[in-house]
């Protein structure tokens, strides 16, 4: 990694490239710090301090901490991401949406600018949900009109900053903008993760314990971020053979390739839908200011992560296997939308292809669907394994909330890994331009 960035910055190109990514990622940790207008900056971290829901500790997260500062982009890009996955799915319900993903570069366009309509209307409906259920209870220093429309305004329009700011690195930086936003704002909070291992595993113990501990945490991080490499470059390669065909007077085709079936083939998207879809009520309970002393409190507690694995009450740890439950479902789900095995085994089919020791057409495509949900499986089972070690760690050991969940690792070394991909194909297009040059 430093190698190819250290080659980087020897290219004028890419270099500036590079520059100019860093320096639209320094105006956002800029506006990070910037407060709205009218707006107790310290409600949200007060309110999440007297309470043990951690419900909105991934929204902060993937916030860079800007939800709890109520910074001018205290939504971040949440409302684009949420906004893609629902294009995503209305792109497989909607016929007319599907003809227009296949138009080409015309088609994706089209999406886009409907994807940038309806990232502006989830921003504008989360900014006024909070503005109006937050800003009576003390989130608006001034709960008046003008107040609750320059909030709402403030938010919006930072969130419709911060998508036109990944555009742009998109465009002229390096990598997937958007991609490289959330990636920023979840490392920016990973001091105060440090410092709060620190603090639980090294304050006051004696230096031979204080060795041992920061030994056994560095080795668990250090096999985490392995095992999600494994995990995001583990792929099932489908050998396909192509048979030839007399064009002219020539025989063309006869060529080997494969179909690369990635083992964790939705990504991060299964453990999102979870924890969205499980957070949910307990964040609607935070306006209803639900007592979890009662009986709906205790069962809105066990969907809550931060209960799990607490000595003190087990039976809160039984959300976990619904947990579970919604990860590979998900996971299933999201593979069956993104990946058709009927219509590769088709695609294959009319162009002369066929998988060696299976014949054309629906046999195909019952191979690949029974390679597919076993490797899906892997996937998920590899997600589950990343995301409730974090949440183990932080209930045994009393650790509290972590931002640097599985979740988080999990994009941040799909992210990393997207990006040097990205570097090293600039530089090889740059060689190659060298080369024809010359």
């Amino acid at each position: 990694m430093l190698k190819t960035l250290q080659n980087a910055f020897k290219i004028k190109e890419i270099r500036e490239k590079l520059l100019y990514t860093f320096f639209m990622l320094v105006v956002i940790r800029l506006g990070s710090q910037l407060p709205i207008p009218g707006v107790d900056t310290k409600f949200f971290a007060e309110l999440f301090a007297r309470q043990s829901s951690d419900a909105f500790g991934f929204f902060n997260t993937i916030t860079g901490g800007s939800f709890t500062n109520m910074s001018v982009f205290a939504l971040s890009i949440t409302p684009y991401i949420t906004s893609s996955i629902i294009m995503q799915l209305l792109t497989i319900a909607i016929p007319k949406l599907e003809e227009m993903q296949r138009e080409g570069e015309d088609g994706r366009k089209k999406i886009a600018e409907y994807t940038r309509y309806l990232t502006v209307g989830l921003a504008l409906m989360q900014s006024i949900a909070m503005s109006v259920g937050f800003g009576g209870r003390g989130l608006l220093i001034d709960f008046n009109a003008v107040s609750v429309i320059v909030a709402i305004a403030t938010m919006t329009s930072g969130s419709a900053m911060l998508m036109w700011i990944g555009e742009r690195i998109t465009e002229r930086g390096v990598g997937n903008g958007i991609s490289i936003v959330l990636l920023f704002n979840i490392i920016s909070t990973l001091p105060s993760d440090m410092i709060t291992l620190y603090e639980r595993f090294l304050v006051g113990k004696n230096v031979p314990v204080a060795t041992v501990s920061l030994i056994i945490i560095l080795a668990i991080i250090l096999a985490m971020v392995v095992f999600v490499i494994v995990l995001q470059d583990g792929e099932r390669r489908i050998p396909v053979q192509y048979s030839k065909k007399m064009q002219g007077r020539k025989m063309v085709g006869g060529q080997s390739t494969n179909i690369p079936l990635k083992v964790n083939t939705a990504g991060v998207i299964p453990v999102i839908f979870a924890s969205s879809l499980m957070s949910f009520p307990v964040v609607i309970a935070e306006f209803f200011q639900v007592d979890y002393a009662t009986f709906g409190g205790k069962i809105l507690r066990a969907l809550n992560s931060g209960s799990w694995f607490h000595a003190e009450y087990p039976v809160y740890s039984i959300g976990m296997v619904v947990y579970i439950a919604l990860i590979v479902v998900f996971a299933y789900f999201y593979t069956s939308i993104t990946f058709n095995p009927l219509e590769v085994a088709n695609n294959m089919k009319k162009s002369g292809g066929f998988i060696p020791g299976i014949r054309p057409g629906k046999p195909t495509s019952d191979y690949l669907n029974n390679i597919l949900n076993y490797i899906v499986f892997i996937g998920a089972c590899g997600l589950i394994v990343v995301c409730l070690i974090p949440i183990m760690v932080s209930g045994i050991f009393s650790v509290g909330s972590l931002s640097f969940g599985g979740t988080s690792l999990i994009i941040i070394v799909g992210v990393v890994l997207e990006t040097i991909k990205a570097v090293e194909a600039q530089m090889l297009v740059r060689n190659y331009r060298g080369f024809l040059n010359d």
